[in-house]
């Protein structure tokens, strides 16, 4: 079938993906809100913002739009920014450099180097983060070293193609480190190795191809991140984890959106003195998405996390339109399914509501008894965006609140719970939490953003002794067999921490994706059984070419 398809001369041309920044995709969600409910060529949006990346043609899409109405200067220079970042599709660009270095380089304002023929596009571009900074906590200097390329381009209109590869040496401030020691591996990222005494050194590689299989189911195969839903954070699939291989069919007719993800994850990660190949597991997620109306979105997922003897995958999930739940009880009940829900409404193009509903087990009889059951684990999270607030142009409003459970997302064993390389696959502090979110976004001239975030965070950590760890809850890597008790249970229970994490900072886009960023971390952590001064002030200074800022927000 895939050869047939393969050789059909009426398949659409295929985008790329804009990779995925949280500062760049905040633009598009502003335009979105803004404008998203216009037509364009006499066709709907095609945009569905709960699932991201977004495709490069959508996004140009949207940006002619926000093209026909930006008012203010700010608005215009954004608008521009992202019709030049995809002028391969669109023509409404204005991204021709007036002084190209050797008559080679940077012949446009965005790539490096770029090359366009009749059936082959490609767009090279440099990779470089350098950070330096210093926290109360650490001695010396810390910094971030990062240097790589990414490529990408199209094949015939219809093969679209994109690799990024950078390596980073890095010495981070002291909260990042207690994580990592945590964890035994470095937040965000996979294989690590020691760097001059307290730092770190990893290689950085994601890449896919993409293919329209028809007119409106695309396909494509890589190794990236995947981020679900429309607030700062994400209950069922987030971009917390390192990079996994994935397949992924996008099958979009009308109103409706229907995705299919499978992933090979890692069980567990094992630092051994010898060479081993680590543990496979697997996740086959798939979602509807429905347009109700112009403003109005509904999605329902489900994920199943499931591993075999031998790495063997289970070939009955592989069916793109059947109930995981069924299978997964027809084959012995093994495997970790999770239901879930999301929302995205539009208000008066000025206001957006949404939320997330996440049930990994739910009894309907313990929840009304209310005696605290340790089996009913589900997440929520419910959220606002006010842009332009009070009649303020560029200035930009966000609050979420997220409620996790305890023992959401663990298992039996780390085949099934919800974790890829020792990480939490949804929120980045896993579960047993509540917590309110508040950023505030003001871009008063073009060039310049500023961002302040508050992030306030009660969860219960786990208590340990010289022979047992009681497990709370809170950690994804722990089975839910070592939990204390079978009812009682209460989120924020164990060693209840209160956190708050504040982030200031200062953007300047020098030209097209470089930007000068100054930042301010505060952190303050109160917990009952204390364990030392965990507060930390983390001051820093970057320069970033083509790369979104390193967040370490736990």
């Amino acid at each position: 079938m895939l050869l047939g398809l393969a050789g059909s001369t009426t398949l659409q041309a295929q985008d790329t993906y804009v990779p995925y920044d949280p500062d760049i995709y905040r633009l598009i969600d502003r335009y979105q809100i803004l404008y998203g409910n216009q037509p364009i060529n006499n066709e709907t949006q095609r945009l569905h913002p709960a699932v991201r990346p977004y495709g490069r043609q959508d996004v140009a899409q949207l940006a002619e739009i926000s093209a026909r109405n930006a008012q203010s200067r700010v608005d215009q220079f954004n608008t521009e920014y992202l019709l030049n970042d995809n002028w391969n599709y669109t023509n409404q660009e204005n991204n021709t450099s007036a002084r190209p270095i050797l008559n080679t380089f940077y012949k446009n304002r965005t790539d490096f180097y770029h090359y366009e023929g009749r059936d082959f596009i490609v767009r090279v571009s440099p990779v470089l983060h350098f950070e330096f900074g210093n926290d109360n906590q650490s001695d010396g200097l810390r910094y971030t070293n990062t240097r790589g390329v990414q490529v990408e381009g199209m094949i015939d209109e219809r093969l679209g193609f994109y690799t990024y590869i950078a390596e980073t040496q890095a010495k981070f401030p002291e909260y990042v480190v207690r994580r990592f020691k945590q964890e035994n591996v470095v937040p965000h990222e996979g294989w690590w190795k020691r760097f001059k005494g307290d730092g770190f050194d990893f290689l950085q590689a994601r890449g896919y191809l993409n293919y329209n299989l028809t007119k409106h189911v695309e396909i494509q195969l890589g190794h990236d991140r995947h981020f679900i839903g429309n607030g700062y954070r994400s209950l069922l699939l987030s971009d917390y984890a390192p990079p996994a291989f994935f397949l992924k069919l996008n099958t979009q007719v009308w109103r409706i959106q229907y995705m299919n993800l499978f992933q090979e994850l890692t069980a567990e990660y094992r630092r051994l003195s010898q060479d081993v190949l680590f543990d496979k597991k697997y996740m086959a997620f798939h979602r509807l998405g429905v347009q109700v109306t112009d403003n109005f979105d509904l999605g329902i997922s489900e994920t199943v996390i499931f591993g075999r003897r031998k790495g063997r995958f289970e070939l009955q999930y592989l069916n793109p339109i059947i109930f995981y739940r069924s299978i997964e009880q027809a084959i012995g009940s093994e495997d970790n399914v999770t239901l879930a829900a999301d929302f995205r409404w539009n208000i008066w193009n000025r206001v957006q509501l949404y939320g997330q509903l996440m049930l990994d087990e739910f009894l309907l009889k313990e929840v009304k008894a209310g005696n605290g059951w340790w089996a009913n684990k589900q997440a929520g999270q419910l959220g606002a965006k006010y842009i332009n607030a009070f009649g303020l142009d560029n200035l930009d409003l966000q609050g979420e609140v997220n409620i996790i459970r305890p023992y959401t997302y663990q298992h039996l064993d780390n085949f099934r719970n919800y974790q890829h390389f020792n990480q939490p696959l949804a929120h980045p502090t896993g579960a047993n939490l509540y917590e309110l979110i508040g950023v505030v976004r003001y871009q008063p001239i073009p060039r310049l953003n500023l961002t302040g975030k508050a992030i306030y965070t009660k969860y219960g950590q786990d208590e340990y002794s010289a022979t047992d760890t009681i497990n709370w809850g809170g950690n994804v890597n722990l089975p839910y067999t070592k939990r204390p008790s079978d009812y009682g249970h209460k989120i924020a229970q164990g060693n209840t921490t209160n956190q708050i994490h504040l982030d200031f900072t200062a953007s300047f886009q020098l030209r097209h994706n470089v930007f000068i960023d100054l930042k301010q971390i505060i952190r303050r952590t109160d917990a009952e059984i204390n364990s030392g001064d965990l507060n930390t002030a983390y001051s820093s200074v970057s320069f970033r070419w083509n790369i979104p800022q390193r967040l370490h927000e736990f």
